[in-house]
């Protein structure tokens, strides 16, 4: 169990360093209102990636969606692709999300400078709207505008509801539906491993130096301490169910030497005439019972290594197995076996000779 604890806790960490820790999000604060500008600058994404430490950052917002009809045709009936979303991104913020394309490419600097009217689909919003492929030009309708689909994303590794709507250039949504309202932009930002706490506290100032107070950036959590934290819990949680399976077998080991007891009365007895001491009769109990927990902790540390090996090898972990959770495990159980039967040694030191004899 303490084996299975390092593997998972050493999979939970893995996976925490590859999606999390390299993620800084930036919050646009602004006034809000129809008339509000954004409070992210024409080349934020410039700015960020200037810091030491950012790899890539863009611009993206969700665009407000119920009052709009997305279809493929212009003259599709409504609710054709009622439930999609509809958003706007920076080709960097596209790039940081991580897409993997099912088929085609996506847009650029070139269309975001142009505003061309083209989309990314998700992989959910495709199935839904039908489309396919894209050697035909197919084109997406928002309230009855085209947009050419030249892309459809398979999988994201961040921000997932992406899957189920429509990517449009920012530059394009911005001439079409004017600044975000509610809710505002937001900016992704992929960092080098270690520098994302260090970037979110100078993302606000590097991005609006006249009121950074405008924007707030969120740092993921101490790798750490997110560390510390998943390795205690998940700790604590074995050795709870380590110590209930040990208090199963010092019943069990008990319950063995008791029945012993009462089975070998007649062999007791004979050896008390023979001239043993009680002290004899319980040492030779106590023995038993020690032997047993002995050959239990070793057939138990044998199963538990076993279990964890398979384990990592079916989901491809690296197995981790400390010595100091292995070694120590049968003389545990020799302990176990010791104390459980301290009780059945003592009954069996109490039997008077004549009484055993006559059984």
């Amino acid at each position: 169990m303490l084996g299975l604890t390092a593997t998972a806790g050493g999979q939970i960490d893995s996976r925490f360093t590859v999606l999390a820790a390299t993620e800084v999000t930036v919050q646009d604060l602004g006034p809000g209102g129809p008339d509000a500008p954004l409070s992210f600058p024409p080349d934020a994404s410039a700015r960020i990636r200037a810091l030491n430490g950012a790899v890539r950052a863009g611009v993206w917002w969700p665009l407000p969606v119920r009052a709009r009809t997305v279809s493929a045709a212009a003259a599709a009936p409504d609710g054709d692709g009622q439930g999609l979303g509809l958003y706007a991104a920076d080709p960097q913020a596209l790039e940081a999300m991580h897409p993997t394309l099912d088929t085609g490419v996506l847009f650029g600097e070139f269309h975001q400078q142009r505003r061309d009217r083209v989309a990314v689909l998700g992989r959910g919003a495709a199935e839904r709207l039908g489309i396919t492929r894209l050697d035909a030009q197919p084109a997406v309708f928002v309230d009855g505008s085209p947009y050419t689909v030249i892309g459809i994303v398979g999988d994201v590794q961040r921000s997932p509801e992406l899957l189920l709507g429509v990517v449009l250039p920012s530059g394009t949504a911005l001439a079409a539906y004017g600044p975000p309202v509610d809710p505002r932009a937001s900016m992704v930002i992929e960092t080098r491993l270690g520098a994302a706490r260090t970037i979110a506290g100078q993302a606000p100032l590097a991005l609006r130096p006249d009121a950074p107070g405008l924007l707030r950036a969120s740092a993921p959590a101490d790798p750490t301490a997110l560390k510390g934290g998943v390795a205690s819990d998940l700790g604590t949680l074995f050795l709870l169910l380590a110590s209930i399976t040990l208090v199963i077998g010092a019943v069990g080991i008990a319950n063995t030497t008791l029945v012993a007891v009462l089975e070998r009365t007649g062999e007791i007895g004979l050896r008390r005439a023979l001239g043993a001491r009680p002290r004899h009769i319980a040492l030779q109990f106590l023995t038993e019972s020690t032997a047993l927990g002995t050959f239990g902790g070793l057939v138990g540390t044998c199963l538990g290594v076993g279990v964890v090996l398979a384990v990592a090898l079916a989901q491809s972990w690296t197995a981790v197995l400390s010595a100091w959770a292995v070694l120590p495990a049968p003389l545990i159980g020799s302990a176990v076996g010791l104390l459980a039967g301290v009780y059945p040694s003592l009954r069996a030191a109490w039997v008077e000779p004549a009484e055993a004899l006559r059984r």
